[in-house]
Formats: structure tokens, C-alpha cells, sequence
């Protein structure tokens, strides 16, 4: 960028303060947690923005975008910088679209609509909700931190996907209003069915502004933790309470050992050399699932209230993806992979994994409802990396054996395993970037218009 181009962008906010141009600042807003993945950790280690702009209204996002494109300025959208794949990193420079301040939760409807700004965080939501008798459907380990249009433009699911599916499923999106990167910018609105047209296309085909998500009525839940000596015994009594509909819950983890011990705040309540469980479950369901698993062999580590998010300790802090994270304090030679195992065969998949890799696959599954109404065994194994090819190696064995893969080694949309096969994801960034300064690189099949 030249020195005329940072003074053009920065003329179209109100504040000169929220147009960043400090290295360090700079630099840390051009950063996820994209080193999860040795792969994406060399890949982007040296990709950093020009400048950071700071809008706090529509009206800015418009000005903004309307002079990047009319000089052909990149633009790369941030929420919170939580997302592990580098959906946030500019490959090519130009400035990041930092949508932190734009924070505002307009309203919860009766109906459970919450009406927000791309930057509330997902905490924020939840508690709010929950103080009107709602709650968020599905949300990430992260949700501290992580801000909604971050987990729209590239999340996919979480704790309550359970009993919700995720971000794709049952209407959960009900609207999603977008700015495009066109001559004279235009702010489009996409209800129903359109949502999938932006919902995690990473920020690539247009600027989430604002949001309508679908809640779910709050339930007043409890944590139960259960260990067993054997993986399999733990797996078929988790599969169990997340395929009977008889029990209201949240989450279903399943950990095969050693990972729980990898858990060192919550130590106390793995068993060495045993597998373990992490369920959220109704509180009034609670006693009866200590019974059943006490029934099935299992040993009940810990049963307790939970009392939201600053609950103590708070078992969802140890699932999903913030299982790696725990797991790479202790190795830093441990990363993931995201699969689908078969609700039918799982066994037999985990048994050929556990043969050909041993202790460099270690199973961590993640209960899930898809949205055809079926509930499969998700997973965020860990694997021990030593280079990208045995990787790549162990990603093809997995899909050669039914295991779906989504691939967080990848730094584009369509590889990631979640890119739409009616392919309408690119057919919109056509109209709504054809020079494609929107994340420019993120999607692989697309090529700019002169």
C-alpha cells in the first residue's frame, strides 16, 4: 500500500484512532491460531497486513470496502482470531477488517432470535440469552472469546451440536446481512436457504455486519465425568446416552487414554491408564446417569452443577479443539485432524487406525447430530506429526476406511472439507467480488474477473 492509500482508507472512519498501523499491533491482529497445524504454522508464519481498520458501523464497512476496491486493496475480516485453519490471515498484504467493535446484541427476541453485530462474543450471547430462558445452540470451545461472525464465517459446530447439529443445520442461521466488494458496495440480506451462500466461506465473498441466530430454550444443566478401564467400554457407554433420546444433553466426549491426563488443572478426575468421559447433562437427569454408569462399569470422577460459564472447573474448557491445545503443552509434536467415523462401523474403524498408527492416533470423539437427524461419532483425534506426507498418509487411510476428514491443514475453503458441493460459495463470490480482494487466496477454485 502506498502512503496514499493508507491516508484514503483511514479518511473514511470518524476516528483516525481505529485505522492500526503499529507493527506489533498489526502483526498480533494478523494472527489465529493457525499453529495448531505444523503444516499452516509454515505456510503463514510470515503473513502479516499493511494496516488494521477498526469500523464501528455499517456505513464505515462501506466506505471502506468502496475505496480498497477502487484501489485494489485487499481485505481480510477478523472476529476474534480464534479459528485454527488461518481463515484470518492475509496472505497478500492490504488491511484486516478488525469487526471487534462492532459488538452490539440488538435483541433477543420472544421467539429466541438473537439480532447481533459480526463482533459479540459468543460468551456475551449466552449469558444474555440465558437471562431471557435461551441459550445458544451450539458454540465452540473458544466461546469465551470467539465473536459470532468469526464462528459463522468459519466454525462449524460445538458443545450442544449434540442436540442441534451445527451451524448448517435446522435453520440454526436464520439471517445473515453482508456488504459486498463491488464498484459501489452494496449491503444484501440473505434469509433461509441464501445464508449458505456466506455461512463459513471464511470472509472470501463478502463482510458479515449482522446476524439472526436461532436459540434453544435454556436447560439447567450439570457436568458428569466418568472413567473407564477400557476405550471400548467407554465408547459404547457414551455412544449410548448420545443416540437415546431419553437423555437431555449438551455434550458428549469421549477420551481415549492418555489424553485425559494431559488435562492438568482437572488431574484429579482422570484414573491413569483409564479412558474417560465428559457428558453435560440435564441436572435432573443427573443422579440416573451416575446410576447407569455405575452399572456399566464405569467410575464417576466428578458430578456437579453447572453454573455457567465461570463454572469451576468448566469440563467444556478440555473438548473439542481445546483438547489439542492441552495436548500440545504437554508435546508440542501433537496436532489434529477432524473426522466422521460411521454410526454403524466405528468400531471396526477404530480398531484398523489403532493397528496401523498405535499411540501416534489417539481417539478423541465428539458426539454429534447431523442434519439428517442421525448422531454419528465426530472426532478431533490427536496425531503425532513427524512430516506432512505421513499426514497426508494418514488422512487417505482415513477416508479409505469410511473415516471422513475434514482437513485443518489447509489454508483454503474447499480443502478444509467443508466447501459446498452445489459450489454455491464460489458462484457468490463471482457476484460479489469478481476481482476477489476479499481474502484473496482462501478459495482455491476461484479466479478473479479482470
Amino acid at each position: 500500500m502506498t502512503p496514499e492509500d493508507h491516508q484514503a482508507v483511514a479518511a473514511t472512519l470518524t476516528e483516525p484512532a481505529r485505522y492500526l498501523t503499529t507493527p506489533s499491533v498489526v502483526e498480533r491482529l494478523s494472527r489465529d491460531f493457525y499453529w495448531y497445524s505444523p503444516v499452516l504454522k509454515k505456510l503463514l508464519d510470515d503473513k502479516v497486513a499493511e494496516a488494521v481498520v477498526q469500523p464501528i458501523s455499517t456505513d464505515e464497512i462501506v466506505a471502506v470496502l468502496t475505496v480498497c476496491y477502487e484501489r485494489n486493496i485487499p481485505v481480510t475480516a477478523r472476529g476474534a482470531g480464534t479459528g485454527n485453519y488461518g481463515q484470518a490471515i492475509p496472505l497478500q498484504g492490504g488491511i484486516v477488517l478488525d469487526l471487534a467493535r462492532m459488538d452490539a446484541i440488538e435483541e433477543i427476541t420472544p421467539e429466541g432470535i438473537a439480532i447481533t453485530g459480526p463482533g459479540a462474543r459468543l460468551g456475551t450471547i449466552e449469558t444474555e440469552a440465558r437471562s431471557r430462558g435461551f441459550e445458544l445452540r451450539c458454540y465452540p470451545s473458544t466461546i469465551v472469546k470467539a465473536s459470532i461472525g468469526g464462528f459463522l464465517g468459519g466454525g462449524s459446530g460445538g458443545i450442544g451440536s449434540i442436540a442441534h447439529g451445527g451451524l448448517r443445520d435446522f435453520e440454526t442461521v436464520r439471517a445473515i446481512e453482508v456488504v459486498t466488494m463491488e464498484p459501489t458496495p452494496r449491503v444484501v440480506f440473505h434469509q433461509g436457504e441464501a445464508v449458505h451462500e456466506v455461512l463459513h466461506a471464511w470472509g472470501t465473498n463478502g463482510i458479515i455486519t449482522r446476524v439472526w441466530l436461532a436459540l434453544t430454550p435454556a436447560v439447567d444443566w450439570a457436568q458428569c465425568a466418568i472413567a473407564f478401564p477400557t476405550f471400548a467400554q467407554a465408547f459404547t457407554f457414551s455412544r449410548k446416552i448420545a443416540t437415546s433420546a431419553a437423555w437431555t444433553k449438551r455434550l458428549v466426549t469421549t477420551f481415549e487414554s492418555p489424553i485425559p491426563t494431559m488435562f492438568s488443572p482437572v488431574a484429579t478426575i482422570a484414573r491413569p491408564n483409564q479412558a474417560l468421559i465428559f457428558i453435560l447433562i440435564a441436572a435432573s437427569q443427573l443422579s440416573e446417569l451416575e446410576i447407569a454408569a455405575k452399572a456399566g462399569g464405569g467410575e464417576v470422577t466428578l458430578a456437579a452443577p453447572y453454573n455457567g460459564l465461570r463454572t469451576q472447573p468448566l469440563l467444556s474448557d478440555y473438548t473439542w479443539n481445546h483438547t489439542t491445545l492441552w495436548a500440545m503443552k504437554q508435546d508440542p509434536a501433537w496436532t489434529y485432524l477432524q473426522c466422521g467415523f460411521s454410526p454403524t462401523e466405528a468400531e471396526s474403524q477404530f480398531a484398523q487406525l489403532k493397528e496401523r498408527y498405535a499411540d501416534d492416533f489417539l481417539l478423541h470423539l465428539e458426539f454429534m447430530k447431523l442434519g439428517t437427524g442421525v448422531i454419528i461419532p465426530g472426532a478431533i483425534p490427536l496425531v503425532r506429526f513427524s512430516t506432512e506426507q505421513r499426514l497426508n498418509e494418514m488422512i487417505d487411510f482415513c477416508r479409505s476406511i469410511g473415516v471422513s476428514v475434514a482437513n485443518p491443514h489447509s489454508n483454503n475453503v474447499e480443502g478444509g472439507g467443508r466447501y459446498r458441493p452445489d459450489n454455491i460459495q464460489l458462484l457468490t463470490k463471482y457476484r460479489y467480488d469478481p476481482h476477489g480482494l476479499l481474502n484473496p487466496g482462501k478459495m482455491a477454485t476461484f479466479t478473479p474477473t479482470a
